[in-house]
Order: C-alpha cells, then sequence, then structure tokens
C-alpha cells in the first residue's frame, strides 16, 4: 500500500509544481549560509522532497551514502532510530523541469529529533562536512519541500 500511495504522489508531483506545506522550500546553499534551523517531523511521518539536477544524481547519491553512514556510526540513541526508518525513494519519472525527484520518506518520525542532513553530517565527519555539504547543496536544480504527515487510516491493521 505504502508504495501505491508512494507512486500515486511521486505520479501527482511529476506533472503539477509542487508546495511546500510545511517549512518554505529554500536552496541547501542558501540554507547553509543562513542561521540552520533544526527539521524536525512532529507529526507521525514525513517526506522531504529533493529535485534533483540530472547530471548531479550521483553526487546527491554519494552524499546519501554518507548519510547513512553518519546515522550508523553516531553515538545518539535518536540517530540509530532515524537511520531505522528513514528511506530515500528515486522517481523514475522526470518530475518538472526534467529535473529528478528523490524522497526522503520518514515512518514513523522520532519525535524531537533534527532531521536537517547538514547537522548529521557535520557530527560524523566534521572535517568533511563542508565538502560534504557543498556537493549536497550543488546537486539541488529547486529545493526542497517539507512534508510532515499524520496518519489517518492504516490499512494493514
Amino acid at each position: 500500500m505504502l508504495r501505491i500511495a508512494l507512486g500515486l504522489v511521486v505520479g501527482t508531483l511529476s506533472a503539477v509544481p509542487v508546495f511546500a506545506q510545511a517549512a518554505p522550500a529554500q536552496p541547501p546553499a542558501q540554507q547553509a549560509q543562513a542561521a540552520p534551523t533544526k527539521r524536525e517531523f512532529a507529526n507521525d511521518a514525513g517526506m522531504v522532497l529533493n529535485f534533483i539536477k540530472p547530471d548531479k544524481t550521483a553526487d546527491f547519491e554519494a552524499v546519501c551514502a554518507k548519510l547513512k553512514e553518519a546515522l550508523a556510526k553516531s553515538d545518539k540513541p535518536e540517530r540509530k532510530e532515524q537511520a531505522k526508518s528513514w528511506q530515500v525513494f528515486k522517481s523514475p519519472d522526470p518530475a518538472a523541469g526534467g529535473n529528478v525527484l528523490y524522497v526522503f520518506l520518514i515512518n514513523p518520525s522520532v519525535k524531537g529529533a533534527d532531521y536537517t542532513v547538514s547537522t548529521i553530517l557535520a557530527e560524523a565527519f566534521p572535517q568533511e562536512v563542508q565538502t560534504l555539504y557543498k556537493q549536497y547543496a550543488d546537486s539541488y536544480a529547486s529545493g526542497q519541500n517539507f512534508v510532515n504527515l499524520s496518519l489517518v487510516n492504516d490499512l494493514g491493521k
């Protein structure tokens, strides 16, 4: 069911522009320059829609691999919990403008945990974080959309 729902979301997003429901979309480069804000999902689950330049998908996926490593090597219990429920999906269909849509699916969300990628990378890779974040930020075509989700009906139970 989750895959069907995700397919519907991705199909809809590839056809129409997406508007953020939680935080305003802001390119990661601007996020890095501004004072970092804590990215939390206060509800049951969340999604982050990432619109990536087609020629930068390898860079984005490389940073996602480092993110996975950072979560795995963390001593913080909330990071271990985040790793258990954080998935990265790539749409096979082109997004608006020919970009590539990656979806972070967080289900369930870890209440109070910070999902800011740069913060997690900085904790694990303080010497590399600037390079990693530049690679991450440069991969974006048009920023991110954060979506908080509240469970309405669990059809599997």
